[in-house]
């Protein structure tokens, strides 16, 4: 008589898994709560990646969820199913402490957009993600809540700015979590830690939030959101699977008029046709791969091309080298009005990182760029974003690194200028795509040396289905394995 396999615990199950049972009754949502809560209690004391948990709060919505399954009530897509929230992002009655102090004031009075369409998903908010001051490293360390782990090796950054959000996942604490990227910090996060990532398209999930005032040394100060935060950033969801994240980017999108670059309609999927063809953008020149890069993006080149895809070494490197040098003009020069800030309320690990990142960017632009330049900056942002368009068409996802290196060891940003230049080189694909504003999918392609490996896929703009259609075939052939917890 064959033995029937055990059924794995509701913290293994996907998303996807957990909102059919629960609309099905299979299973409540208070179970599947309190088995999240269980798998927290077992492996968060170790890697400090949920910050701020209410347990009650969080079983009390779960309740009220399953009231409504047991009344025959309309239900959303991700009814009763847990999803953590990063400290950057307004969630109603929790502080958004974006790992300040100083920061740490009322909680919010209102959910961010992105957190609403999750609640009104019917999503229960169970824990807030760690992650680094100022949500400005590739690195979740600050002052405030500590030091976050990579679940799979803790002397190597599970990832920032989401990296709390990473590492919470890839140990089995939600299904499902929230983040935002304007420098790989959705991305590099979810490969460090074996995870999928995805961002969307400038303006499709609503990233608007309202100027932030914070008492300082010096009194009161507002804080408006830069012209690289409004037209770079974009709020996202990362998972463990390609289709938990499909599911929470469709939950996540958000017309949202307030948003100076939302769009009022949810974008609708391509028709469906031939699969699109892979172009591999392998390097752009300016940095070597490490070995495990070069076979993470061959075993995804090999996997696309048995399920059908034509996969050819692609002539997009000049736009995305061109992008990823804007970035660290752009988005540097944005953030240098926010130095004294930082300097005033930020910890050390922060005015450090940030010295030694305007050093490294001080190797491509000079000491203190011309407004000239930078305005001529903005001017070629345009001119590339529609000659990369031009390349993609519609039929066309790039397949490129994440990273040119592993995962950067703890704190290698504040081992001085040459290591951020290092850095800096290394993490042209996460540069790249927010100052074209592109959508991407982070996927796990490989494991070398102890480590997950992921790849990168990027689409036309509000084409995300095409980037998650490939990020599925490559994730379907990739190894299934689990950090040692």
């Amino acid at each position: 008589m064959e033995t029937q396999k055990p059924a794995a615990p509701l913290w293994q199950r996907s998303a996807v898994e957990l909102a059919a049972a629960i609309r099905t009754g299979d299973v409540s949502s208070v179970e599947v709560v309190r088995s999240c809560l269980g798998r927290i209690e077992e492996t968060n004391p170790r890697l400090n990646a949920l910050v701020d948990l209410r347990p009650d709060e969080a079983l009390a919505d779960a309740r009220r969820a399953d009231a409504a399954v047991a009344a025959g009530e309309r239900l959303g897509p991700l009814h009763g199913v847990p999803v953590s929230t990063k400290i950057n992002t307004d969630q109603r009655g929790h502080v958004t402490s974006n790992g300040v102090a100083a920061l740490a004031g009322p909680p919010a009075k209102e959910d961010a957009a992105c957190v609403a369409a999750l609640r009104t998903a019917g999503a229960v908010l169970l824990g807030r993600s760690n992650s680094p001051a100022f949500s400005y490293r590739w690195f979740s360390t600050n002052d405030l809540h500590g030091r976050t782990l990579n679940p799979w090796d803790a002397d190597r950054t599970p990832g920032g700015s989401s990296g709390g959000a990473s590492s919470s996942l890839a140990a089995g604490m939600t299904p499902l979590a929230q983040g935002n990227d304007i420098g790989g910090s959705i991305r590099y996060p979810a490969a460090c830690c074996g995870v999928v990532g995805v961002r969307p398209t400038v303006g499709r999930v609503s990233g608007w939030m309202p100027p932030v005032h914070i008492e300082t040394p010096d009194g009161p100060a507002r804080l408006d959101f830069p012209l690289t935060a409004q037209a770079c950033a974009v709020e996202g969801p990362l998972a463990r699977t390609v289709a938990d994240a499909r599911l929470a980017l469709d939950v996540m999108t958000s017309p949202d008029l307030r948003d100076p670059f939302g769009i009022p309609v949810a974008p609708g999927r391509p028709a469906g046709g031939a699969k699109p063809r892979v172009g591999l953008v392998r390097d752009i020149g300016t940095v070597r791969n490490h070995s495990a890069v070069d076979a993470a993006l061959d075993a995804a080149a090999t996997r696309l091309s048995a399920a059908g895809y034509e996969v050819e070494e692609f002539e997009a490197a000049s736009v995305l080298a061109e992008a990823a040098r804007l970035w660290s003009l752009l988005i540097y020069e944005d953030f240098r009005a926010v130095v004294p800030l930082v300097e005033q309320v930020g910890d050390e690990g922060i005015r450090t990182s940030l010295r030694y990142s305007f050093a490294a960017a001080a190797d491509v632009w000079g000491e203190r760029p011309t407004l000239d330049a930078y305005i001529q900056g903005w001017a070629r942002r345009g001119s590339l974003i529609g000659r990369l368009q031009e390349l993609l068409g519609t039929d066309r996802v790039l397949l490129t690194p994440i990273a040119a290196e592993l995962p950067f060891e703890q704190d290698a940003d504040l081992k001085g200028a040459e290591r951020a230049s290092e850095m800096l080189a290394a993490m042209w694909p996460m540069a790249a795509v927010p100052i074209l504003g592109f959508p991407a999918v982070s996927v796990p392609a490989v494991h070398a040396d102890g480590l997950p490996v992921g790849v990168q896929l990027i689409a036309g703009r509000f084409a995300e289905e095409l980037a998650l259609d490939a990020a599925q075939v490559v994730e379907d052939g990739a190894p299934r394995l689990a950090p040692s917890l």
